[in-house]
């Protein structure tokens, strides 16, 4: 079977599937089945005909069908426990990650959740709950009960024979964190050391107490941060009173990275709501559309600017040449500086002095770039129309276009940001039709002063 991952592409190994499924032979599609990577299938269940899906899942154990899901859309996993008869959905719950299970969950209606997790035994839907209460965004949504916790007052023995036992339940064990007999976060020690400590020695003796947690209420924004920050591999969660009740570990934060990314990214590009390659035309169309249709508006007031403007263009004509790149350059600086924001509104906490002295570093940054471009674009006026006030003209309009593009790239985020609002619902197309609008009027007006010399 290796033989046939090596040799076999990704659409051979679809077409042997599909047959093996066709034929009933549950035993070679497992061999197959075997031999690939949780991912791949993933890949060959989202590739494989619709009136295959069924016995396809049913055809994987519980645990391949819990890797299975990891790799899929909160949608396409809803489609998965709808195909599986009752018993199997509710054996693959259980086995799921706490954290992942309430992603998947939160998709749905309340009596859909409760119908699900009711038939879960008592204590994974108690925390399949207690997880649910906390808010969507939050680090107690995102937190797993599958960790190791050791007592201070336990041997260093006792502690790892209480490894051994619960080594299968614990997602990492690079640490493990200690508590006293009030199960409060005290410390926390690593393996290497329990490893080299003395056997009767106490963790207390050589836990760590300068611990860094976060609070059920932590955005998973800023536990992302601080696993990041500090080089963690896992990250403990506590309650109010300091009690111990999950951590989160580094896979989870790439998780939150993804989403956050994907999410800033549909915003940036005002698509609103997720949109993939499997996206039917007429959702990503409607999804599309709110953004496009307020911006069709916004657009508007660029051509009653225009309008108001027509004794200027019909005048000298030669402005209207330069329309597109006045307009085009300033939508540009404009996101280049959005992004630049965005990026390190995400990565850092940005205070009221550092934004001050972002707003000035951007400034100057619109100051060279402006001047650079002017001096280019006025020679290239002159030469081409033979005017040099035109050159003026077009040249200082757009040395201060720009200067303007790439402060509003900058303030209208931040300002986003103070109003708790997410930054990048400042999204490009936004910018950049403010700014159209702003460099018309910069650039008619000062034509308008010189019409006289244009002429």
């Amino acid at each position: 079977m290796n033989f046939l991952k090596e040799k076999l592409s990704k659409n051979k190994i679809a077409i042997v599937l599909i047959q093996l499924l066709k034929d009933a032979k549950k035993d070679a599609f497992r061999e197959i089945i075997k031999e690939l990577m949780p991912y791949d299938i993933s890949e060959q269940y989202n590739e494989l005909p619709v009136k295959h899906r069924s016995l396809f899942l049913e055809y994987l154990d519980v645990p391949q069908l819990t890797s299975l899901l990891r790799h899929l859309t909160r949608d396409e996993q809803l489609q998965v426990l709808h195909i599986l008869k009752p018993d199997r959905s509710v054996e693959l719950l259980e086995l799921m990650k706490n954290d992942d299970l309430a992603f998947l969950l939160s998709g749905l209606k309340d009596s859909q959740i409760e119908k699900l997790i009711t038939q879960m035994k008592h204590e994974e839907s108690e925390i399949v709950r207690r997880i649910l209460a906390y808010p969507e965004k939050s680090a107690g949504r995102k937190m797993s009960d599958r960790y190791v916790w050791i007592n201070k007052k336990y041997t260093i023995e006792k502690a790892i024979e209480k490894l051994k036992h619960f080594s299968e339940l614990a997602e990492y064990l690079n640490y493990l964190y200690v508590i006293d007999e009030h199960k409060k976060l005290v410390g926390v020690v690593s393996y290497r050391d329990l490893l080299l400590a003395d056997s009767k020695t106490t963790v207390e003796e050589i836990m760590t107490k300068n611990i860094i947690s976060v609070d059920v209420f932590t955005k998973q924004q800023e536990v992302a941060k601080l696993i990041a920050r500090h080089d963690f591999v896992s990250i403990p969660v506590v309650i109010e009173d300091n009690t111990l009740v999950g951590i989160i570990t580094v896979d989870d934060v790439l998780d939150i990275i993804m989403r956050e990314a994907d999410e800033d990214i549909e915003m940036l590009l005002a698509s609103g709501k997720s949109i993939d390659f499997k996206t039917k035309p007429l959702v990503a169309a409607y999804r599309r559309l709110p953004w496009l249709i307020l911006l069709l508006f916004i657009g508007l007031v660029s051509g009653s600017i225009i309008a108001r403007f027509e004794a200027t263009l019909e005048a000298v004509v030669a402005l209207a040449f330069f329309m597109p790149m006045i307009a085009g350059m300033t939508g540009n600086t404009g996101t280049q500086s959005l992004a630049v924001v965005v990026r390190g509104l995400v990565t850092q906490d940005l205070t009221t002095k550092q934004a001050l002295k972002l707003i000035f570093r951007e400034f100057l940054v619109g100051i060279i770039i402006g001047i650079t471009c002017a001096i280019i674009i006025s020679i290239i006026a002159y030469v081409w129309q033979g005017s040099f006030v035109l050159g003026l003209v077009v040249g200082s309009s757009l040395f201060a276009t720009l200067i303007i593009g790439t402060i509003a790239g900058t303030v209208i985020p931040i300002i986003l940001h103070k109003f708790k609002v997410d930054p990048a619902v400042a999204s490009g197309p936004l910018i950049t039709t403010i700014n159209d609008i702003l460099s018309l009027l910069i650039y008619f007006g000062i034509a308008t002063m010189f019409i006289s010399k244009l002429m």
